[in-house]
């Protein structure tokens, strides 16, 4: 066990360093002076080359990878020298100095993702941790709300099977999975937000926190959670129905349940105890998955309905330029799929322990 998940670490360790290497380089040979970016319209020549030297961007390219790394790894090489890049004393990270190397401290360190283009003085960290939050909030309440109504809808459609209401089920699954995301944050908007405002008080846009009107700070708003939670849970929610019937149908008919009814237990009981857990499997996998993406950012969902996480994140520092900001929510991406892939990973060798063997 602990051999396997030794080699699924070091695994999904070299998946992380090229995904680093592919955002530095593809971001870096984009055209445009990043440090021009950041004086916008106030260009001057002194503070261009005070900004270069503060970011490391007169440094040769292969230099400035290797600084890069340095910033994101956990743990870092730093010079004793206070006038180096990489010194400590410039304020930038916050670490726990483990032990020196001749002229350079080894030190365990929150990962530095540098500064906002856009935002001055403000750590592209912070930025991520707060819509990283909110990101999962609605992800969490997107899949639960896809589980519930998917495993009730699934089972309904498998007792039911063929009828009106098993193929009425099925449409509309099938038309759930087809519809885009972007289409159906517009359509449920308009509708629910727009034309049934005065029914359901519900806004078309709008994030968990909204500032006060009278300057008292900021405050939570779970109404606004509402329509891009269930605009985000409509696609997975297509295919667990569709998974959990199919799944159901196929347990239903095997040789155990037969014996279990035969046994005289209630068809209830046989569902729910026997035949349901044992369907299970390609759901779970469904559910990580989507669950993976949706902690990803829903870009289209989220910067349609204003909600202020990772996904309009995204969309907002491309839209400015702001590469810092865009690199590092790609790399908080790539580690939130890399952890979620080993969680589930364990799981599937918990349940089975055959496949720790593959």
């Amino acid at each position: 066990m602990i051999l396997y998940i030794s080699k699924k670490i070091i695994y999904s360790f070299f998946v992380l360093l090229g995904t680093i290497t592919l955002i530095f380089f593809l971001f870096n040979v984009l055209p445009g002076d990043p440090a021009r970016m950041m004086l916008d319209k106030h260009e001057d020549s002194n503070q261009l080359e005070l900004i270069k030297q503060k970011y490391g961007f007169d440094k040769p390219i292969y230099l400035q990878y290797f600084l890069y790394l340095n910033d994101v790894s956990p743990f870092s090489l730093h010079h004793n020298n206070d006038n180096s890049f990489t010194s400590l004393s410039s304020g930038k990270y916050q670490f726990y100095h483990l032990f020196n190397l001749s002229d350079y401290k080894i030190v365990f360190k929150i990962p530095y993702l540098r500064e906002s283009f856009v935002r001055t003085n403000v750590s592209v960290f912070s930025i991520l941790i707060e819509t990283f939050k909110n990101t999962f909030i609605l992800a969490i309440t997107s899949i639960s709300i896809a589980l519930i109504l998917g495993l009730f809808l699934g089972i309904i459609s498998a007792l039911y099977k063929d009828s009106f209401l098993d193929q009425f089920i099925l449409f509309n699954s099938v038309l759930g999975m087809s519809l885009p995301s972007f289409f159906a944050s517009i359509l449920v908007a308009w509708f629910f937000g727009f034309l049934l405002h005065d029914y359901t008080g519900l806004n078309m846009t709008g994030s968990l926190y909204e500032v006060d009107d009278f300057g008292q700070g900021s405050y939570i708003q779970i109404k606004n959670l509402i329509l891009p939670a269930f605009t985000l849970g409509i696609r997975p929610l297509s295919v667990i129905i569709q998974l959990c019937r199919n799944s159901l149908l196929e347990v239903l008919s095997l040789d155990f349940v037969r014996t279990a009814k035969a046994k005289g237990l209630g068809d209830m009981k046989v569902i729910f105890k026997h035949a349901l857990t044992n369907s299970l499997n390609p759901v779970v996998t469904a559910v990580s998955g989507w669950f993976a993406s949706m902690l990803a950012g829903a870009v289209f969902v989220e910067y349609i309905f204003a909600w202020n996480g990772i996904g309009k994140e995204i969309v907002d520092g491309l839209n400015k330029m702001d590469l810092p900001i865009v690199m590092g929510s790609v790399l908080m991406i790539s580690i939130v799929f890399i952890i979620i892939n080993i969680l589930v990973d364990l799981i599937y060798v918990w349940l089975d322990p055959r496949i720790r063997l593959n």
